[in-house]
């Protein structure tokens, strides 16, 4: 593939707007304020968290710009380098520090846009443009429609986004795959241990609003003696210039996403530091637990985990397998009583902050132990294949990173 000389960006667009300088009031329904946090690194909208705006403001936040499907949105100031098209079905307005580039489709295949928009020869084009602020770095929005782009021919852009698009749309069904299986998982704990509508429930007496048979029991009282709540390595123990590009992965705070350890951007340290610091380690069952910050991040360790090493600004719960089914203790962290008592225990001046002396004392509903696993026969499935998709995912999008610069380079030929 040949591209083209480089012509300004304008030149592919039908126009190129800006969002407003202002945020509307919180509604509890109506359109998207689209905001930096809707957009993610890997080009894609998260709906996630979502600002509202009413129905009756939306009409004032759209008049520069409404946005229609095929737009290509990106970020301009404070988190840079984010960029997503806008899907059929939207209804909602551009946030603060967020910008939109119409394609003309006679000229610029949307799908190929963003995709151009992820790859390192635009990248470049954008930090050369940087202004750097005494908070946050800014692109100049008065010069953005006149950034260089080179697009080649739009059959060949077609040709090209239908490859990308392949894996994106993998990923695509994979993410709703797990979707569905973690809310399957959630709403059987929510039917069980929160409803208390369990298998036999009919037949069992409800005593001090549990039912007879349950008992209420402290965190320390269900993990193992002495080690069961250990808190990650200090400063003291691992420094900075321990971590590797290969090794033993540390699960920080940041790592945990979405309740599983995310690998994208993981730290490593090398075998002998992890089995010096052997009290670290991870074994199948423990759950790692984010312990400032966002209260309430965790992930269940399994066999795919097994040897990874609890970094600094976690908590290594490990129950006492005796006396509770590791995947019912985890998820029972995440019951609204426990989760909300865990939370307000978490403080700080600049920040919520755990420790484990604070968790010991939690206190945690206990069901039978022939009900926690049963409820265990039948999620432990679901999580094994959320892990599968999860791994696939991973994979996919490291192909197509890897497929991406070499389609925009011309070093492949579609």
């Amino acid at each position: 593939m040949k591209l083209v000389e480089s012509r300004p960006i304008k030149e592919y667009a039908l126009g190129i707007y800006d969002g407003p300088h202002a945020t509307p009031k919180e509604s509890p329904e109506g359109g998207v304020f689209l905001g930096i946090k809707n957009i993610t690194d890997d080009g894609r909208l998260d709906f996630s968290k979502i600002r509202h705006v009413s129905e009756n403001e939306l009409p004032r936040w759209t008049r520069r710009v409404t946005p229609r499907p095929g737009d290509v949105v990106l970020t301009y100031e404070a988190t840079l380098h984010r960029y997503a098209t806008i899907p059929e079905g939207f209804r909602g307005c551009l946030g603060r520090r967020v910008a939109l580039i119409r394609p003309n489709p006679e000229k610029a295949d949307s799908r190929f846009l963003l995709y151009y928009f992820l790859s390192q020869e635009w990248r470049k084009v954008v930090e050369a443009f940087i202004i750097t602020g005494a908070t946050v770095d800014r692109i100049p929005l008065e010069k953005l429609p006149n950034f260089p782009a080179a697009l080649p021919r739009l059959s060949v852009q077609r040709e090209i986004a239908a490859v990308l698009s392949a894996y994106d749309d993998h990923v695509e069904n994979n993410r709703r795959r797990v979707a569905l299986l973690e809310q399957a998982a959630r709403l059987l704990y929510q039917e069980w241990f929160v409803r208390l509508r369990f298998p036999g429930h009919e037949h069992t007496r409800i005593r001090n609003g549990s039912p007879e048979g349950w008992e209420r029991k402290i965190l320390e009282a269900v993990c193992t003696d002495g080690d069961g709540i250990q808190t990650g390595p200090f400063g003291s123990q691992l420094h900075q210039s321990d971590y590797t590009d290969e090794g033993v992965p540390v699960v920080m705070p940041k790592d945990l996403i979405a309740f599983r350890v995310d690998t994208q951007d993981i730290a490593r340290i090398p075998e002998t530091l992890a089995q010096t610091l052997g009290r670290h380690r991870m074994i199948p069952g423990d759950t790692v637990y984010g312990r400032r910050g966002d209260i309430g991040r965790r992930a269940y360790i399994s066999h795919r985990q097994a040897g990874w090493f609890c970094g600094t600004g976690c908590l290594r719960l490990r129950p006492n397998q005796k006396e509770i089914n590791p995947r019912y203790f985890f998820d029972s962290l995440g019951a609204p009583e426990t989760a909300g008592t865990i939370a307000n225990r978490a403080k700080g001046a600049t920040m919520p902050n755990l420790n484990g002396t604070v968790l010991k004392s939690v206190p945690i509903l206990v069901a039978p132990r022939r009900l926690q696993d049963l409820y265990a026969e039948q999620t432990e499935p679901m999580a094994e294949m959320i892990e599968t998709l999860a791994e696939q995912n991973q994979k996919l999008r490291a192909a197509r990173d890897l497929l991406l610069p070499r389609l925009m380079s011309g070093e492949l030929v579609v």
